[in-house]
């Protein structure tokens, strides 16, 4: 017996008969003597609809009220999982992320989580019931509605779990636990049974959509107890913690990708001390998440800097650069959209040379060209044409042995 935390995601909630199952589950874990607090995001593809109506209204909705009308998803859903728990006979109440104690920066939209007042939630607790939270939103000092960003459930599941000390966190989705490579583009791809916060914080990263990166972040930094899993099966799900046992003799853990990738360079800028600094600070001060970073000199005066960033960025990054253009002194900015990003994941990496090699020699032999590079202790990460993705991925999780069938002859099973 102890606390748990469940998060079930959008699919897992998205028709009344699936919140109803949801409910069942939750039950068994109550049954077992667990206290339970769960997590829900809003049902199904209902956080796409609120946006594409806010998006007829206006092309640049307000920030604060794109906030206040996301956070109404999730308030559906905790209600009607609560109705669903009270209809079979179990206490239970729903709670807003506000209500819940969750307070965040004043950014709207991204904002990050500060702090979490669990009074509420344990007084709920003591009376016996089932406390079910709002996932991805919470409230700034100054009483604004915040949310924490595309899949910032996890998040909240899992700072949730961190300030109630809770025994275990599980992340519900409709995938039955972190893969090799996403099964969906990968069909001989096998689930793990562990992988370590550092791997999963990389996958997450790098496009593994299974698991939000805050979420893994803030797991490793306060050492909850993680768990991946299927809402439609009993089966058992990945564990990620610390000092994960992988299968003996897997160098790379899993492949990613990320579609959603453009490249910037940032043409004649001064090469001078300071360059970076006032333009990397610049996007960020802009909300602009910057990945791979390539610095490339011609001249002694002169250096070109070339970065990615989210397509879905890409015209707030062109706009924050041209409206900067004199103080950063640069003399013009070329993009390249059309671009996606494949990496391998290991922590057996660090201790064996030629795995980046090996990428290479496979994307080399598909003709597959590679526009950028970036590398770390467990990961290697190439920037491609988006068209080559899936054949990318397919062939570097057969040339580093993640395949089932070679999976099975490496561990004599």
């Amino acid at each position: 017996m102890g606390l748990i935390v469940h998060k079930y995601g959008g699919t897992s909630v998205g028709t009344i008969e699936r919140i109803m199952k949801v409910a069942d589950r939750i039950i068994q874990y109550k049954e077992a003597g667990h206290d339970m607090v769960v997590v829900v995001s809003a049902m199904g593809k209902s956080t796409d609809v609120l946006v594409d109506m806010a998006k007829q209204i206006s092309p640049y909705p307000s920030e604060r009220e794109m906030d206040m009308l996301l956070a109404t998803g999730e308030q559906v859903s905790i209600a009607l999982l609560a109705m669903a728990l009270h209809q079979k006979g179990y206490d239970a109440i729903s709670l807003t992320g506000w209500q819940a104690g969750v307070t965040t920066e004043s950014i709207h939209g991204k904002a990050r989580i500060t702090h979490i007042e669990t009074e509420r939630i344990r007084r709920e607790l003591a009376r016996g019931r089932v406390v079910i939270v709002a996932g991805f939103q919470g409230v700034s000092e100054a009483g604004e509605i915040t949310t924490l960003g595309r899949g910032g459930s996890d998040t909240s599941a899992v700072a949730l779990a961190a300030s109630l000390n809770a025994d275990k966190c599980e992340i519900f989705t409709d995938v039955a636990g972190v893969y090799t490579a996403d099964p969906r583009v990968v069909p001989t791809a096998s689930k793990l049974d562990s992988i370590s916060y550092d791997e999963m914080l990389e996958l997450a990263n790098l496009g593994a959509g299974v698991l939000h990166p805050r979420s893994v972040e803030a797991a490793k930094t306060h050492k909850v107890r993680l768990v991946v899993r299927s809402s439609f099966t009993t089966e058992e799900g990945t564990y990620v913690e610390e000092g994960a046992h992988m299968e003996t003799g897997r160098v790379v853990s899993g492949v990613a990708h990320d579609e959603d990738v453009a490249k910037v360079t940032v043409v004649g800028m001064p090469a001078r001390v300071g360059t970076l600094s006032r333009l990397f600070n610049t996007l960020a001060d802009h909300q602009v998440n910057v990945d791979i970073i390539i610095q490339s000199s011609y001249d002694a005066a002169v250096t070109n800097i070339s970065f990615t960033v989210a397509g879905s960025d890409l015209k707030k990054t062109l706009d924050t650069l041209n409206a900067h253009r004199e103080q950063l002194g640069f003399e013009k900015v070329e993009c390249e959209e059309g671009l996606s990003k494949v990496s391998i994941v290991g922590a057996g990496m660090v201790n064996n040379p030629g795995v980046a090699a090996e990428m290479f020699r496979v994307l080399a032999e598909q003709e597959i060209t590679i526009k950028m590079v970036s590398t770390s202790d467990i990961k290697v990460s190439c920037v491609i044409p988006a068209e080559h993705t899936e054949r990318a991925v397919r062939c570097l999780h057969t040339a580093y042995g993640l395949d089932v069938a070679e999976t099975a002859v490496v561990h004599g099973v």
